[in-house]
């Protein structure tokens, strides 16, 4: 298997060493929500490195989107199985996590023994100036690849209007695209059976499914073993029951998990969730990492006979566990069979066409960001409430000009003077202080 994965990448191989440094810059500098972490990866594995090439890294994107839980980490975990199997699989997918949940516990032990939080604004002033522009880019690099037809150029402009407009569940659009791609597909032409598709043996998937949930559940063993606080056993049930049905990025779900976090269980309040939310959009890595932080203070605050801050780790470690440890069961399970189906006509262009829907999901959430990023107040404007039409909509006045200035410098830094991600972050994040600094 290793052998045809790397014939079928690129002609450039990396070793795992590599691979480790690479995914680790890539973990490092994973900023700007989904939109700009596929974008970089995109950058990284595509353009820079050539080791996948446009058609595998999509292919693997379109499989990541259809799948519960932090896409951008799933797509990082299928990219290094395609590299190094499942070496690579678990050492890409743990550095896009590690280097976000290192700073997201440090900050919320510091938060936890003294709720400072003065210099969060500043920090995230000029941080998500240079990410809108990071996002923007991926939009155009992701689009200019993908939309080769008017067909997907239909689809995305169909999921944008869908998402912007009528606010339909993320899940739908996905499997309406590639219900309209699987039909336009086997419409066109018939699907030749394949007779080197056959899916791996059935006791061995089966298998394999009992050994990654029992993985993915040890720590409820250790607990009852070791009689630990009832908190951790609580959030690594709860986290458990929330990975699975986690569809389209954490702001599908943080609606649910605030009110569980601070009506059920009152592990803290709505005002210490917003900071929660804030110091998460600070770290590098996927935005649900903020479930780490609610681990954090709901286990530093019912720590039974443990240490409160050695029980604000373990809480943080049992939150990501749990959400994480699914996606490298649903890659090393599934991506076998995707990559097998990657001749069968009609599964393709359903895939294909969730492709097209993917760029639409981009550009919504580039919208979205971006009002909320130059504008003190957006509010959604219901213009047909019968049929749930409406949209986002500025308050003008709230335009906050210097993030204007600093996104056009980030902007023109990226495009024109072809600048990297680095220079135009540490740019933007000292320009931020500056700004504290003046008062």
């Amino acid at each position: 298997m290793t052998d045809f994965l790397r014939s079928e990448t690129s002609a450039t191989h990396p070793t795992l060493s590599e691979l480790f440094f690479v995914f680790g810059r890539v973990g490092l500098l994973s900023f700007g929500g989904p939109a700009g972490q596929i974008g970089m990866m995109h950058r990284v594995l595509v353009d820079e490195k050539r080791w996948l090439s446009e058609e595998r890294f999509l292919h693997a994107l379109n499989y990541c989107m259809l799948l519960p839980g932090p896409e951008a980490q799933q797509l990082a975990t299928y990219a290094g199985w395609l590299l190094h199997g499942r070496r690579g699989g678990i050492i890409a997918g743990m550095l896009f996590v590690l280097p976000g949940f290192l700073v997201i516990v440090a900050l919320a032990a510091a938060y936890a023994l003294y709720q400072d939080t003065h210099w969060l604004p500043a920090l995230l002033f000029g941080l998500k100036a240079g990410v809108l522009a990071i996002v923007i880019e991926a939009l155009l690099r992701v689009a200019k690849r993908a939309l080769k037809s008017r067909f997907l150029i239909g689809v995305a402009v169909a999921a944008f209007i869908a998402l912007f407009f009528f606010g339909v569940p993320f899940p739908l659009v996905i499997l309406a695209a590639g219900i309209s791609g699987f039909l336009k597909a086997r419409g066109g032409r018939s699907t030749k059976p394949d007779v080197e598709s056959k899916a791996p043996p059935l006791l061995r998937q089966i298998r394999g499914v009992l050994v990654g949930i029992l993985i993915w559940q040890m720590p409820l063993l250790l607990f009852w073993l070791l009689a630990a606080p009832s908190s951790l056993i609580e959030l690594q049930e709860f986290f458990s029951r929330l990975a699975v049905v986690t569809f389209g990025g954490a702001y599908a779900v943080l609606a649910y998990v605030a009110q569980v976090a601070v009506e059920t269980h009152h592990w803290m309040t709505a005002s210490e969730m917003l900071d929660g939310l804030a110091l998460a959009e600070a770290t590098p890595g996927p935005l649900v990492l903020v479930l780490s932080y609610i681990g954090f203070l709901a286990a530093f605050r019912h720590p039974g006979m443990l240490d409160p801050m050695l029980a604000g780790v373990l809480g943080a470690s049992v939150a990501a566990w749990a959400t994480f440890v699914p996606s490298f069961i649903f890659i090393f399970l599934g991506a076998p069979y995707v990559e097998r189906l990657r001749d069968n006509a009609a599964l393709s262009g359903a895939l294909s066409a969730i492709t097209g829907a993917v760029v639409g999901v981009i550009l919504n959430l580039s919208v979205w960001f971006g009002l909320h990023v130059l504008f003190g107040k957006v509010d959604r404007v219901e213009l047909l409430p019968q049929i749930n039409f409406g949209m986002s909509l500025p308050d003008w006045h709230s335009l906050d000009l210097a993030s204007l200035a600093l996104f056009v410098v980030s902007a023109i830094m990226l495009f024109r003077l072809k600048f990297g991600m680095l220079p135009v972050l540490g740019l933007c994040i000292g320009a931020g202080f500056i700004r504290l600094w003046l008062g």
